[in-house]
């Protein structure tokens, strides 16, 4: 049985000040009041977990739809943070560093896990450049690749960092490699109460791995379009089929590959635009997307949104071409260029808005 989502460890800390649940109340009121507005966000989750009720209503991100509310059940959150407690050996005391907003889980999640694992977090405003006590260590964070890219030279005192949110560029994967921190990728969504599956990135303190590996009592699966299943009976209430097709090495292993509903089918090649997208990037470095138009003979071709404001098309494919990065199907029969992709509010790209927009 799982604590009561109402009790706060002793040990918790938010800022530097320990709070027992009613003091917690009470801070999270003046941050309502008188914070910040990334602090006044902050305030009104923790009013929400520290309330009766036993769910919170959460936003997702909207970058693969439209954005949706739905119920998460507070036990569920509470099972997710023992569940990360235990992957990371993370003890009542370590010392957490909170960079996200709380609109979203990954932000709720953080500090949901110092409340119940009794962690000392500091918050600060989430922003692509952090601004923290770049002197004291941490023992774990959460962050998106951009914060990652916008702070490499401060995070060396975190000993481990989380990273997911949106797709991690080469260049930042080769800064990694030189870095003492242990990163992982992760793999969830709002709907599995963040992150269910782990990946560790190659630094100088880790071995980096092909496959995403479960958290414990969490089990995968494929369907028949060969798209992942999690059952995760701690968090959701039945298994959940996605659209991201993987390989699948075990109940407990997998190696994405991309989204079903991105798949292009070339002359019966089926061509995954995010596999091609990331081997792009190390020549590219700007936004991209790969997706395609019709094509008489081929039934669908692949084309390149580049988020510049001027290119010369001729230039870029002779680069590509040039790179040996791609298969002679992979290479883009077209390129588009845009001003800007269209984001979430949280910066996440919306890829299907941006196609529309680029292809007018």
């Amino acid at each position: 049985m799982v604590k009561s989502f109402v009790e706060v460890h002793r040990k918790f800390k938010y800022d530097g000040i320990s709070y027992n649940t009613k003091q917690l109340r009470t801070k999270a009121l003046d941050l309502i009041k008188q914070g910040h507005d990334f602090e006044k966000k902050t305030g009104q989750f923790l009013i929400d977990w520290l309330n009766k009720e036993d769910y919170i209503i959460a936003e997702t991100s909207g970058s693969t739809g439209n954005p949706k509310r739905i119920k998460l059940q507070k036990s569920a959150m509470v099972n997710s943070a023992i569940t990360t407690g235990l992957f990371f050996n993370l003890k009542s005391g370590d010392k957490a560093l909170n960079c996200l907003s709380s609109d979203y889980i990954a932000g709720k999640m953080m500090l949901v896990r110092a409340i119940v694992l009794g962690l000392e977090i500091d918050c600060v405003l989430p922003h692509s450049k952090m601004m923290f006590e770049t002197d004291k260590s941490y023992d774990f964070c959460a962050m998106v690749p951009i914060q990652v890219a916008g702070s490499i030279k401060e995070i060396e005192n975190i000993k481990t960092i989380i990273v997911g949110g949106s797709k991690i560029v080469p260049f930042l994967l080769e800064w990694i490699k030189n870095c003492p921190t242990k990163f992982y990728e992760t793999y969830g969504m709002t709907e599995t109460v963040t992150h269910v599956a782990l990946k560790p990135l190659q630094s100088l303190t880790q071995k980096g791995e092909e496959f995403f590996k479960a958290l414990p009592t969490i089990n995968f699966s494929q369907d028949k379009r060969n798209c992942l299943i999690i059952d995760a009976p701690n968090l959701i209430d039945a298994p959940l089929v996605t659209n991201d097709v993987i390989e699948l090495k075990s109940n407990k292993e997998f190696k994405w590959l991309g989204r079903f509903d991105n798949v292009i089918n070339s002359g019966g090649i089926k061509l995954f635009p995010e596999q091609i997208e990331q081997r792009l990037l190390t020549i590219i470095k700007k936004r991209i997307i790969v997706c395609s138009e019709p094509d008489d003979k081929f039934g669908e071709k692949v084309i390149l949104i580049i988020e510049t404001p001027n290119i010369i098309p001729k230039d870029f494919l002779a680069k590509i071409e040039a790179s040996n990065l791609l298969y002679k199907y992979e290479i883009p029969k077209k390129i588009y260029s845009i001003d800007q992709f269209v984001l979430t509010s949280n910066g996440k790209v919306q890829r299907q808005k941006t196609i529309n927009l680029a292809l007018g």
